[in-house]
């Protein structure tokens, strides 16, 4: 006989109540793939030895990205009924000093911790807590958070269903499946307001409608996590950290729109997000929140994870569907569209992770809680990837509507080492760039566009005075080039075309007429091309030359980089491959 829902939950809170006020310290390692670049293997295994020759009894889990990723590898250490205080930057040598300190003598390391957390776990802070530790809820990277999608990450152990439904996990579904009929939970979403966070911004509850609004007897739910653009991580973070949330959001999807059947479809050799996801579907097919019958409501879902190789234009809706299928991905001609004629022929739902992820959400707490956060019509928050010259790196979740020189400034911490800030690029690389005298914008989807640098996946790369706005138009032009998959005219021979022009600049060999040629070949793949990838290929390229004109300018008429990256010596066009 299946549990029932209720059971579960009264399960998942006495398993909750053991970790965090039972008899053991509870330890977190932060495994997902920054924690694992920046070496928390080695952490992980030199915590597990020095717990052992210490004679330390403690719970050990390994749990996603907090965010914070310029403190990789992190660790929080949790004695019951306490608060959690992390510890940044920890190394192999660092590990001993913590457990004789904290662990076997109680004293938190203050000259290493990072701070505390209290919230969340019912934790009380120890009057005794060394003055000289912080509350983390007050770092900068933390300050003007507004969780949703990420709520549970580096709180959670992804690989713990019953964690995930102790803060509040599933319960969502259980509203839908008793409560609401499909239309009822579409409602909700609409209500939200939820635009597609992969980047197009599209109305998710309109794609529902499309899908809904079929009778054929077998439709498809699709989740993209290919996310190839360089500068974003936040898809995979999500399912490293809490991948309970995307299978609860996508069979929510399944449940407005009438479909039985869903793909996960994830960037093969990303192992991490991977084995995670595919043990999450595991048990909640265990636990029946997946499969026949869910929670006995005679609704049911079937999950599956598929992989494709390393293709930038796979994360195109109609590639993906063909990579799906075991073909090339290459992009299908349209109409069809794929609510008509989608996977294997039948209608098809295409999402991004970061919409799915919010879903649950929406549908526990009702779609107008969402279309409260936010700013006009881009409503809920953003999950927003922190790289290039900056204090602080990493992942926040922010309201859209937050000022992007906020996030810049305030959250990030600004531009290290007293450089300055010079350019900021936003969307991946067919979004764009904005010059410093322009990053006084709200970040809402409408807005950012019509300033020429779409929000695009979350993406937000920072170059300080040291960086070449020419060069790094370069290097993104190069990589969408040597990312098209070339089944188009306008795109494969428009891309070549452009590199062609930009290394030439590059070369300080440029002429004064290949602006207005860059301009025309955007022109004509914007006009021409199959997809996304080629009808937006020329952004970077018209973005860079409406703030950095003057740059292009002093590259072709003065024969000089103002910057010195492009002379002549050490300039190879073999660099924009890499």
């Amino acid at each position: 006989m299946a549990i029932s829902f209720q059971d579960m939950q009264t399960e998942a809170q006495g398993r909750w109540q053991a970790l965090t006020a039972g008899e053991q310290p509870w330890i977190r390692v932060g495994t997902a793939l920054c924690g694992k670049a920046a070496g928390c293997d080695p952490v992980l295994d030199a915590l597990k030895d020095s717990l052992q020759r210490n004679g330390i009894a403690a719970n050990v889990s390994q749990v996603g990205c907090l965010g914070l990723c310029f403190a990789e590898p992190l660790i929080d250490v949790q004695f019951p009924g306490g608060p959690r205080i992390f510890y940044g930057n920890v190394t192999p040598e660092t590990v001993d000093e913590i457990v004789a300190s904290h662990l076997v003598l109680g004293t938190p390391v203050a000259h290493l911790a990072l701070g505390y957390l209290a919230d969340g776990d019912g934790a009380s802070v120890s009057p005794g807590l060394d003055p000289g530790i912080p509350d983390l809820n007050l770092h900068p990277m933390r300050a003007q958070e507004h969780r949703i999608a990420l709520r549970n990450a580096g709180n959670i152990d992804p690989g713990d269903i019953y964690q995930y439904i102790a803060n509040g996990g599933y319960r969502g579904l259980d509203n839908a499946l008793t409560e609401l009929s499909p239309s009822d939970t579409l409602d909700h979403v609409n209500a939200s307001g939820l635009r597609g966070r992969g980047g197009a911004a599209f109305p998710t509850a309109t794609k529902w409608r499309f899908l809904a609004g079929s009778d054929a007897p077998v439709k498809y739910i699709l989740c993209n996590c290919e996310e190839g653009d360089p500068g974003a991580f936040n898809d995979k973070a999500i399912l490293e950290s809490d991948p309970q949330t995307l299978i609860e959001g996508i069979t929510l999807c399944g449940y407005a729109t009438g479909s039985h059947y869903g793909y996960i479809f994830i960037r093969h050799g990303h192992d991490g997000p991977i084995e995670r996801t595919q043990e999450a579907v595991r048990q909640a097919e265990e636990l029946g929140l997946l499969g026949d019958d869910i929670l006995g409501s005679g609704f049911s879902f079937h999950l599956e994870v598929a992989l494709t190789g390393d293709s930038y234009v796979a994360g195109e809706e109609s590639a993906l569907m063909e990579a799906i299928e075991g073909k090339r991905a290459m992009p299908r001609f349209r109409p069809p569209f794929p609510a008509q004629v989608g996977l294997f022929g039948k209608p098809t739902n295409i999402n991004n992770v970061k919409t799915l992820a919010y879903i649950p959400e929406i549908v526990a707490r009702g779609g107008e809680w969402f279309a409260g956060i936010g700013h006009d019509k881009s409503t809920g928050t953003a999950i927003l990837c922190l790289t290039g010259s900056l204090k602080y790196t990493g992942m926040v979740e922010v309201p859209l509507g937050i000022n992007l020189k906020d996030v810049l400034y305030d959250v990030a911490g600004g531009v290290p080492d007293g450089k300055s800030l010079k350019l900021v690029q936003s969307g991946g690389p067919l979004g764009g760039v904005l010059g410093a005298d322009n990053v006084d914008v709200l970040l809402d989807f409408d807005i950012l566009r019509a300033a020429g640098a779409i929000l695009g996946s979350g993406g937000l790369i920072v170059a300080d005075e040291d960086a070449c706005a020419v060069d790094l138009t370069r290097a993104l032009i190069a990589f969408c080039q040597y990312e098209s998959c070339g089944k188009c005219f306008p795109c494969r021979m428009g891309m070549s075309h452009l590199l062609e022009v930009l290394e030439r600049i590059c070369r300080l060999e440029g002429s004064v007429e290949d602006l207005p040629l860059m301009r025309s070949i955007g022109e004509n793949m914007q006009a021409g091309s199959l997809c996304g990838h080629g009808q937006l290929g020329f952004n970077p390229v018209a973005s860079a030359l409406r703030y950095f004109g003057h740059e292009f300018d002093t590259h072709i008429v003065d024969r000089s980089c103002p910057t010195g990256r492009c002379l002549r010596p050490s300039f190879s066009p073999m660099s924009s491959r890499r």
